[in-house]
């Protein structure tokens, strides 16, 4: 295949191609997509766009803002669009990359974004192969819904947090993999939320679940498949997992691992959630 070229964006042309490139992506319409003047006014304030390109095509974006987060200085990574037709290239994961080294020679040793924790391909690149945490989840945070398809089932969000220097993520982008550890946490934990036999979310005592040391909470293998077949029943999913997520992180879990599948290739996702050590 063609090799990539990754480089920041800088003129108003590539930032026009960029806003072009999210609008497609997302399928959103004018009035949902960054603007222009925002974007410049931004990038000049600190933010900044990194390009995929293959030759001169542009396949995949990645932006981000600084941000004060909790008392953190840091940045925030609002986008990240890949096209279609480069989806398996690991186009997504080589952006976050050169966001991480960018972020790291500015000085700054963290980054956030949200994503949605029902779309499992999402949960493994974020926690899996990047290293993230997170302690945070955020109902409607883009309100009940926007002019994205991906969006019509609520916009609720982990918010999560990207520590760039810590072991956890140097493991991690060396290839270090904890599916092994996670999969043996898994198979002694009743899930707080997990299938039935029909495919249905099921949601155990929570009480009991909140007494534990770790909670696990399954998800559909593929939630982008069951929005456009069934939308009722990825409602309940949607129900069914704030609630446990809710719940878990109000007392003071950590969501630390994602394992994409735990009974083969048909079967369901899986996040691990620790509880976290007292504040002193």
């Amino acid at each position: 295949m063609p090799e990539l070229c990754i480089r920041e964006l800088q003129s108003v042309a590539d930032l026009r191609r960029a806003i072009q490139l999210e609008k497609q992506v997302w399928g959103l319409d004018d009035a949902d997509v960054t603007s222009l003047t925002g974007a410049i006014a931004e990038q000049a304030s600190g933010a900044f766009w990194l390009g995929a390109f293959e030759k001169e095509d542009l396949a995949g974006i990645a932006y981000a803002f600084p941000s004060l987060h909790d008392g953190r200085v840091g940045f925030h990574s609002h986008l990240l669009a890949v096209r279609d037709s480069h989806r398996h290239r690991e186009v997504g994961y080589r952006l976050k990359l050169a966001q991480r080294e960018r972020v790291l020679g500015l000085g700054v040793n963290e980054v956030t974004w949200t994503f949605d924790p029902l779309r499992s391909r999402n949960a493994h690149l974020n926690f899996a192969r990047l290293g993230v945490i997170s302690e945070k989840y955020l109902v409607d945070f883009y309100g009940p819904q926007t002019s994205s398809p991906l969006h019509v089932n609520s916009t609720d969000r982990l918010w999560v947090r990207w520590q760039l220097a810590s072991p956890r993520v140097g493991d991690r982008l060396r290839g270090k993999d904890a599916r092994v550890e996670v999969l043996d946490a898994l198979t002694h934990l009743e899930p707080l939320v997990r299938f039935n036999g029909d495919g249905v979310p099921v949601i155990a005592d929570v009480p009991t679940a909140l007494s534990r040391q770790r909670i696990a909470i399954e998800i559909p293998s593929d939630i982008d498949r069951m929005e456009q077949t069934d939308m009722p029943l990825a409602r309940k999913w949607r129900g069914a997992t704030r609630a446990a997520f809710t719940a878990t992180v109000q007392a003071g879990f950590v969501v630390k691992e994602f394992c994409r599948s735990i009974r083969g290739q048909q079967g369901p996702g899986a996040y691990l959630l620790e509880k976290s050590a007292p504040s002193l």
